[in-house]
């Protein structure tokens, strides 16, 4: 019973120990390709521009108009990426692509985590790391395309996050500004210059 018992052990770990070896042995995936990274960010930004649309006429029934002039304006900035975007991917030869879904509408609330946890997700893992991927095959439109989403996105997650925090404070109406050329977004009404691309106020728009 005993050697029985110690030959079926053996053979577990000579089991394991081939398991092991073959993951490391496992060829890795191949990393994609700046082209499939701007046309992920391309689609990703597309549906965006859908599903915030759709939020903000959420936000507004429900009468959280600060969150539906936030929404309208965090539409507008992810149209502005998709077309920078899709302009270095037209450089590169290629077609723009985007599979459009239709936006899945919740309460106010649940569509601010969601959008929150999209930017974070957006601003500090997809975006730094496709700008790095960029600035490593010395393509600076791809570079600048993907840190001006980067910088944007991150502003649009602080917002929605400070909404989330007081969502009745979100009812009063409220207005931001939309740089045209980045699509970065602000509440500063005051604002001069863009602190992402140094463009002009008069290259702002103002949503409310």
């Amino acid at each position: 019973m005993k050697r029985t018992l110690i030959a079926a052990c053996a053979l577990a770990m000579l089991a394991g120990a081939a398991t092991a070896a073959e993951k490391k042995t496992a060829p890795a995936k191949p990393e994609a390709s700046l082209l499939e990274m701007l046309q992920t960010s391309y689609n990703g930004e597309t549906n965006a521009k859908a599903r915030y649309e759709a939020f903000a006429v959420k936000a507004q029934q429900e009468g959280y108009l600060g969150a539906a002039s936030l929404f309208r304006a965090a539409a507008m900035s992810e149209g502005l990426h998709a077309a920078k975007h899709a302009k270095v991917i037209e450089s590169l030869g290629a077609v723009p692509k985007a599979d459009l879904k239709a936006p899945v509408v919740k309460t106010t609330k649940e569509n601010l985590k969601e959008a929150m946890d999209g930017e974070n997700h957006e601003a500090k893992q997809m975006y730094p790391a496709f700008a790095a991927k960029a600035q490593a095959e010395k393509n600076n439109a791809a570079m600048y395309s993907f840190k001006g989403a980067m910088a944007a996105e991150k502003m649009h997650a602080q917002y929605y996050a400070k909404a989330l925090k007081d969502l009745n404070g979100w009812k009063a109406a409220k207005k931001f500004l939309v740089c045209q050329v980045c699509g970065y977004t602000t509440m500063d009404l005051k604002l001069k210059v863009c602190p992402v691309c140094a463009a002009p106020r008069e290259k702002f728009t103002e949503v409310q």
